[in-house]
């Protein structure tokens, strides 16, 4: 892993926040990224949506508000028209389901460094799989 340098952002998919929230086994491998200056972190809506739904379905409603509550403090990128043409290229050429090619389609448009734990995202340029 490397470093982050000031200028650089990074987005924090799902599986990222969903660990982090609930403490899960790799919480610890992702908390240095969750300390980083709040303009440097970029939360898709598309994983607003996915990490509350899950945490409303496993967990509590008071957990899911928490999340949401924390993924405010940061740069909130909604879905365009532009992310969604990228993400359907993107799904086609590296088969990523519809929310992964989200997620990385917003990564490049936002020119951040993508953190997950899905193995999805294995191999792909300025991606970091923990």
């Amino acid at each position: 892993m490397t470093e982050l340098t000031a200028s650089e952002s990074i987005l924090i998919d799902s599986s990222g926040w969903l660990e982090y929230i609930t403490a899960d086994t790799k919480a610890p491998h992702l908390m240095r990224y969750f300390d980083t200056d709040s303009r440097r972190l970029i939360v898709p809506t598309i994983v607003i949506y996915e990490v509350r739904k899950i945490l409303l379905l496993r967990q509590s409603k008071i957990v899911a508000d928490y999340f949401v509550s924390e993924a405010l403090l940061h740069q909130i990128v909604p879905l365009d028209t532009q992310i969604s043409l990228s993400a359907a290229s993107l799904s086609v050429q590296h088969q990523l389901h519809r929310a992964d090619a989200l997620v990385y389609a917003t990564a490049g448009a936002t020119q951040a460094e993508l953190i997950t734990t899905d193995a999805h995202f294995d191999n792909l340029p300025e991606v970091t799989v923990l």
